[in-house]
């Protein structure tokens, strides 16, 4: 069973995603691949991968024959391809339904079968929920292994989630995203200057309201 980190796990599904819903734009450079990884919208959580994040991310991918250079790109910057599923390398060969269904739970971690079948609906169709449910019945015995783990409910909610078991879950959960440090930098900037103007607004309260008393004392003393 293959066993990803977090970085690993966004960058094969942001190549499942890529290769079916922009097929133009597959194989993805290492800068593309960096802007699907760090995309804002169809990912939880949302990172800020630094490019060599990402290219450290792609060599242990490569290392572990998860992901290879496409040497028949015509282009000067080196491209990349999947081996994770559906190639001539690899074991596991997914019906649409199936492949979608790991792509989005690699891309935003634990879901509910409705909310999959909301978030897949650009990569498969699912004719209802039930549809999903089966889809997951199936990865849950998949050949013998066991891709997906359904969660134990949470209290106050009507639907089970379900999570891929590709990577350690408690590693993922205590380290939910990963960031560049450029990218904390400018986060603690931020913060910092914020809370610098908020102390500086309020000096000013202050000195405007020492100001007022200074000028009710002179006024007091001239009457």
């Amino acid at each position: 069973m293959l066993v990803f980190s977090p970085i690993q796990c966004r960058v094969i599904g942001a190549m499942l995603e890529k290769e079916t819903t922009t097929p133009e734009q597959y194989p993805l450079s290492l800068h593309g691949i960096m802007t699907a990884c760090n995309q804002k919208s169809n990912r939880e959580p949302v990172m800020s991968l630094s490019e060599s994040d990402v290219q450290n991310g792609v060599d242990e991918l490569i290392n572990m024959q998860q992901l290879m250079e496409d040497r028949q790109a015509s282009s000067r910057v080196p491209k990349y391809i999947h081996r994770f599923c559906n190639t001539e390398f690899g074991d596991l060969q997914f019906t649409a339904q199936q492949r979608a269904i790991i792509c989005v739970l690699l891309l935003r971690g634990a879901q509910t079968p409705g909310e999959l079948r909301n978030r897949t609906q650009r990569l498969a169709e699912f004719r209802d929920v039930n549809a999903v449910e089966d889809t997951l019945l199936q990865l849950q015995d998949f050949n013998g292994q066991s891709l997906v783990k359904k969660l134990a409910r949470e209290p106050g909610k009507r639907e089970s989630r379900y999570v891929h078991l590709f990577t350690d879950q408690e590693a993922c959960d205590q380290e939910p995203f990963v960031q560049s440090t450029a990218a904390l930098s400018v986060e603690e900037a931020c913060d910092n200057t914020s809370e610098l103007t908020s102390r500086v607004s309020q000096l000013e309260q202050q000195v405007a309201a020492l100001t007022e008393q200074v000028i009710s004392l002179k006024n007091l003393i001239k009457s």
